[in-house]
């Protein structure tokens, strides 16, 4: 056999040792990657702070954008659980507009006599669905405890690792290289996740808004439900701009104002929905986001959707939140090294990596060579 083809074959068995250990750990390196990504957005909060106010210093705004992200997650919860009681509240309501609409379906389909949603929830397909949505709610739940502790000694151990990485690394010159790849992978998924938060952010205080003048029920707790959604790229926008209309759709109680008769006036409000969420999340996603992230991503959209449904197999709810900006650090540690520079041309929109020119990338391993 050639070099080349040892070398081919050597990447394909360490690419398939890494999935299956990315895959069979995903309990362990999941929950750790989402606490990495939460510290990141916390460090990128508490540096925002730090420039534009004289008041806190590094150690004081760093306090208050925990306080302020704590705070943000308690109340995320508390809405949570506000929302499920309310719509528990009306459930027989409910239950009765979803039966309607189930017959509706039915009708226009020609599918014979249509069972209620009792029917379809107690059936064995039912059941296994609602099974595996427990299972996953459950999972992510146990986990964000193990999460908040995980971020607590991230706060810890950042002060050590110059240290470490001085000994890891005695000669100045790669020392630098490494930090400097190390500093420039931090601040592309830092200004990425703290620019997403914000026009998630955007998109839900202008949902909120538009909910409660068209008068759905619970707008508060689809909102927050929309600015969880919008972390998870193309899809996540999707699927938010579908919860509000489905909800809407059965609404037992539609405000005064809406066209039609029934049952014409629960689709007309649902389309209304619709194209209300749609609009924000359209003309946000395709003007606003663009010019606030300017290169950060710099992922091609068949990327992004293919990096959605890779992170997704492996580590399920967790991969898809995080497919993005981990595509973006394999781009950037893919571009520091001549023979997978490629791969990082290939993850890239326009061509050119973020990190650097192929004439610089390979800067750690041609300092490994001139050792």
């Amino acid at each position: 056999m050639t070099n080349k083809s040892i070398m081919t074959s050597t990447w394909i068995i360490a690419t398939g040792v890494i999935i299956g250990l990315l895959y069979f750990g995903r309990d362990i390196f999941a929950p750790f990657a989402l606490a990495v990504f939460l510290f990141l957005v916390i460090e990128g909060f508490a540096h925002s702070i730090d420039i534009r106010s004289d008041l806190l210093k590094r150690g004081g705004s760093r306090v208050f954008a925990v306080l302020t992200v704590l705070g943000g997650f308690v109340g995320f919860m508390v809405l949570l659980v506000q929302g499920v009681a309310q719509f528990g509240g009306q459930a027989s309501a409910y239950e009765e507009s979803i039966n309607a609409l189930i017959t509706d379906l039915y009708g226009v389909f020609s599918l014979g006599d249509a069972p209620t949603l009792t029917e379809l929830i107690f059936n064995e397909s039912g059941q296994k669905f609602f099974g595996m949505i427990a299972n996953a709610t459950s999972r992510l739940t146990g986990d964000l405890v193990l999460i908040l502790v995980y971020v607590a000694f991230l706060f810890l151990a950042q002060s050590v690792w110059p240290k470490k990485l001085d000994r890891i690394f005695p000669d100045e010159d790669q020392r630098e290289r490494v930090r400097g790849v190390g500093q420039e992978a931090r601040k592309g998924i830092e200004v990425y996740l703290w620019t997403q938060t914000v026009i998630s952010a955007l998109i839900t205080a202008l949902t909120y808004v538009t909910l409660l003048a068209l008068g759905v029920e619970n707008a508060l707790f689809l909102s927050a439900l929309i600015f969880i959604l919008n972390y998870i790229p193309t899809i996540g926008s999707i699927i938010a701009a579908l919860v509000p209309p489905l909800f809407a759709l059965v609404q037992p109680e539609l405000a005064e104002w809406i066209p039609g008769s029934p049952p014409n006036d629960q689709y007309i409000f649902a389309g209304l929905v619709f194209f209300s969420v749609s609009f924000w999340q359209f003309s946000i996603g395709n003007f606003v986001q663009p010019r606030m992230m300017s290169d950060t991503l710099n992922l091609s959209a068949l990327v992004v959707l293919l990096s959605l449904a890779v992170w997704g197999a492996i580590w399920g709810i967790p991969g898809m939140f995080l497919s993005a900006p981990l595509t973006v650090l394999m781009m950037i540690m893919f571009a520091q090294a001549k023979s997978t520079y490629w791969l990082a041309v290939l993850l890239s929109a326009n061509g050119d990596p973020a990190s650097a020119p192929l004439e610089k990338a390979a800067v750690i391993e041609e300092g490994n060579s001139n050792e």
